[in-house]
């Protein structure tokens, strides 16, 4: 078990934290708007803890009712160029609140009124002013508790914090990084079994020295329970990433870790790197235990070298569990593979032995993390690359292509039974999601990686590029009338 310093509470009360402004926040706008008593929550990235990318609630939203939605455009004081979660009828101050929670690519955590707009509150980290502007950034979605109490959040100081959805307050927060300025905390946050999972990889170009790896944090107490580390993995705990003799391994997919919800497996990929099969395992795909003590199945494409040396990694995506035995992998090379987790299985490395491998949507890298929607009649996959999006049904341990258009789009979510995606130029189609029809289309600004969340009658969607250095921004919620 790992020993970490982390900061007291009176220490982080001190350093850094919520505003105050919502307390008065509160008493001066008058009677707070209705909340939805009967609602659901959006508690993480792509919906659950294996990051389908499907909402089952009802959401309120039809295709007929999207031409009538109300868009407001909430600035904040920051760019999310991530998701924004969601928690409905939670008490914030005095009152409750229907809220959305986003994380600015500075690490200021938000909470916004999903009613009106208003900033409820916001979470500020110590050293915000040492990197404002510049290009240490996170671009992490947050992740609620399960018991709505907290959050829990990252900022580009490499710590991740749990804030008290009451008022923002940090509970506790914990460092998973030696080197905030050169592992980032890129990919979104899970949480399985009381545990904070995270992930680092790298800032652009790739500067050494780093490593990527998954951190495990016990979420009631913040302690650094396991590491484990895609390079030097022989070797436990946070690394000195100048101490091992290999850099890189980002790992950076939109979903970061994905957890196997029947047995707490961790599923992650890596980026550009060695692979050796033993201890160093670029470019690979990976399942570790769900304590990420040890590895449970492996695999690298035949043409790793090729992939390392010419920048083209898998792990500009993270794993698509399919089913108990498959799981699908997007890589740079325009290629996405459904691997047979029984073929790769155990610690023997793995080369190749993909079950089947197809083009991306465009035939362009795969950055957006796909939708796994379990249907009675099939398993659908729907993914979206920079040139277009499209669909394919699973069955039988094959995927046959069901539809594609030359929309492009990234992380797509299905809700409501539609399938949103938002494209980067500024616009978020929605479809039929398995026909592919247009259902209608929503005009907003341009953006990077952003996606958006469907829930209670809302949208909302940040929009922005972490790499404009902005520390403005804006949220989009469109509501019904």
């Amino acid at each position: 078990m790992l020993h970490l310093v982390r900061l007291s509470i009176l220490g982080l009360i001190a350093a850094c934290g919520a505003s105050t402004d919502s307390a008065r926040s509160d008493t001066s706008r008058g009677p707070p708007p209705p909340v939805t008593a009967d609602g659901h929550d959006w508690t993480r990235f792509n919906v659950d803890e294996w990051r389908s990318g499907v909402f089952s609630a009802p959401t309120n939203v039809t295709a007929d009712a999207l031409p009538k939605m109300q868009r407001q455009q909430v600035t904040l004081d920051g760019t999310v160029d991530a998701s924004a979660i969601y928690l409905h009828n939670v008490r914030v101050g005095t009152a409750a609140h229907d809220v959305f929670f986003v994380t600015t690519t500075y690490g200021k955590t938000l909470a916004i009124d999903a009613n009106d707009g208003s900033i409820l509150w916001r979470f500020t980290p110590a050293g915000y002013n040492q990197w404002s502007g510049s290009a240490q950034i996170t671009t992490a979605t947050p992740v609620a508790d399960p018991d709505r109490s907290a959050i829990y959040a990252a900022s580009p100081d490499g710590h991740i914090q749990k804030l008290s959805v009451a008022d923002g307050h940090a509970l506790w927060s914990t460092a998973i990084t030696t080197l905030p300025n050169r592992e980032k905390i890129a990919s979104a946050l899970n949480f399985s079994r009381g545990h904070v999972v995270a992930v680092t990889g790298g800032y652009i170009g790739d500067a050494p020295p780093y490593q990527g790896h998954v951190a495990i944090l016990d979420a009631a107490t913040g302690q650094l329970l396991r590491v484990w580390n895609s390079l030097c993995s022989d070797r436990t705990g946070l690394l000195d990433p100048s101490s091992c003799g290999e850099s890189d391994s980002a790992i950076w997919g939109r979903s970061g870790a994905v957890i196997d919800s029947a047995t707490g497996n961790i599923f992650i990929a890596t980026g550009n790197a060695l692979w050796d099969g033993r201890t160093n395992w670029g470019d690979a795909v990976i399942e570790l235990d769900a304590g990420a003590t040890r590895i449970l199945a492996n695999y690298t494409p035949s043409n790793t070298e090729t992939l390392n040396a010419t920048d083209a990694d898998v792990g500009s995506t993270s794993p698509a569990i399919i089913d108990a035995s498959h799981v699908i992998q997007g890589g740079k090379d325009g290629r996405i593979r459904l691997l047979d987790l029984q073929a790769i299985g155990g610690t023997t490395p793995h080369r190749g032995g993909e079950a089947q491998i197809v083009s991306t949507p465009s035939g362009s890298g795969l950055f957006s993390a796909p939708v796994v929607w379990r249907r009675s009649d099939a398993t659908w996959i729907f993914a979206a690359d920079g040139g277009g999006t499209a669909a394919w049904t699973y069955r039988s341990g094959a995927l046959t292509k069901a539809w594609s258009n030359s929309n492009g789009g990234t992380s797509p979510v299905v809700a409501g039974n539609l399938l949103f995606v938002y494209d980067t130029r500024g616009v978020m189609r929605v479809y039929d999601p398995t026909t592919g029809q247009l259902a209608g289309q929503l005009e907003c600004g341009s953006g990077h990686w952003n996606s958006p969340i469907v829930v209670d009658g809302r949208i909302a969607l940040p929009e922005g590029n972490a790499n404009s250095h902005r520390t403005t921004g804006v949220l989009n919620i469109w509501r019904l009338p």
